[in-house]
């Protein structure tokens, strides 16, 4: 592990990355492993003295700081890492493009002129920049393995409940999970040493087989399942399977999911947009007027065919390994978003719903997904995730240690 330099003057920090930064903005309360790292925390998760702002100005200026720091970031202030700052977020999360309307596009210095991913944007680029080690975010749709994928960093979307949301603002509490970033595998393992329960799955032996279904790798861009088709050849992983995935199930799998995701967003948020009409981009406005439109008999029959699903999900991974793109395409360039914008957002649209097909799996399922970053033929950062069986967490990070260059 190695520690960032931070920011030398917070006055000239990027606005775009970070909401507030300190020097640091929270010292460790203890001593312990993760002593000398700062931490960027995402705009959804309380600290201490501070406002939730959620990516949304009218939210920022009409709230009260928090009186508690959430569990997440106080565990790590515990185990001795400080926190460096607040790091921008899309809108309530409810987005996985990074491109805030009130604040901007963080950088991503791994691939210029291309977006950041969000919603957990400003925690990746911090440490994709070099100024925290550890990006703290949440993973409801893709919010930790799109910014991973996109610039090229590491990062693990936790078990359903395996690391406490207490203190997060929610959008989607079925969906809803910690997760977080960094720029080699042993500083997201150490991380993980912390937050997750050695629980009786981490002592359950080897993974047994590794499936990456070809169904999976032809829903991204052909460079990216060249990347990944590469990667598994690793001696590291398991034995290969051959089960077909039931990929023709994707389509109403993540519909199922969207509109339960919409539903609870709605019931999260509603009343504040409703009495704030005016005060979300058009993106996430837009998904936000659908939401308000789901009603609770579709979100149940959506939840029945989710159901189905995770068992079916879980089953299939069982014991072994679910290899998969992290995001269906590279970062799509910035000109691409600006030009899609103008036109009512049909290009980032279609990105977000092919990324999503390979992201909803692991939500489904509540499963872990780890997300390994891989370059393309043509010299892209892209993402390949790893889910594993539930609760096992940690054995995806310590495997992410064997296969991370040394």
């Amino acid at each position: 592990m190695t520690s960032a330099p931070g920011v030398a003057d917070p006055s000239a920090a990027d606005v775009t990355v970070w909401r507030v930064l300190g020097a640091p903005l929270l010292p460790p309360t203890g001593t312990g492993p993760l002593a000398g790292l700062s931490v960027a925390v995402k705009d959804l998760i309380a600290l201490e003295g501070f406002v939730v702002g959620a990516g949304n100005p009218a939210r920022l200026a009409g709230s009260a700081p928090e009186t508690t720091t959430a569990a997440a970031p106080a565990a790590l202030l515990a185990a001795g890492a400080s926190v460096a700052g607040i790091a921008r977020t899309d809108e309530f999360a409810y987005s996985l493009a990074g491109t805030n309307a009130h604040y901007g596009t963080p950088p991503n210095p791994r691939a210029p002129g291309r977006i950041s991913g969000g919603s957990s944007s400003g925690s990746a680029s911090a440490v994709s920049l070099g100024q925290a080690d550890v990006g703290l975010g949440t993973d409801t749709g893709g919010s930790i393995r799109v910014p991973a994928a996109y610039q090229g960093l590491y990062g693990i979307r936790t078990s359903h409940g395996a690391v406490s949301v207490e203190g997060l603002l929610p959008l989607a509490p079925s969906f809803d999970t910690v997760g977080w970033l960094t720029r080699d595998a042993a500083t997201l393992a150490a991380v993980g040493e912390v937050l997750l329960p050695e629980t009786a799955g981490a002592l359950a032996g080897a993974f047994t087989v590794m499936s990456m279904p070809p169904e999976l790798l032809a829903l991204a861009e052909p460079g990216i399942g060249e990347a990944i088709r590469e990667f598994v050849s690793a001696p590291e992983l398991p034995p290969a399977a051959t089960d077909p995935f039931p990929v023709e199930e994707l389509p109403g799998w993540l519909a199922a999911f969207q509109t339960v995701q919409g539903f609870e967003a709605w019931q999260q948020h509603g009343a504040w947009i409703e009495t704030h009409p005016d005060s979300l981009g058009a993106d996430v406005s837009g998904r936000f007027a659908t939401a308000s439109r789901i009603t609770a008999e579709q979100a149940e029959a959506a939840r029945d065919v989710l159901r189905s699903a995770r068992q079916r999900i879980r089953a299939f991974v069982g014991g072994g390994l679910l290899v998969l793109p992290s995001a269906s395409s590279v970062a799509p360039l910035l000109t691409e978003v600006a030009q899609s914008s103008a036109l009512g957002g049909s290009t980032i649209d279609a990105v977000r719903r092919a990324t999503m097909q390979l992201t909803c799996i692991a939500g489904i399922a509540g499963l872990p997904a780890l997300s390994l970053p891989l370059v393309t033929p043509g010299g892209l950062p892209c993402g390949v995730s790893i889910v594993g069986p539930v609760h096992r967490d940690l054995d995806l990070l310590r495997l992410a240690c064997r296969l991370s260059p040394r």
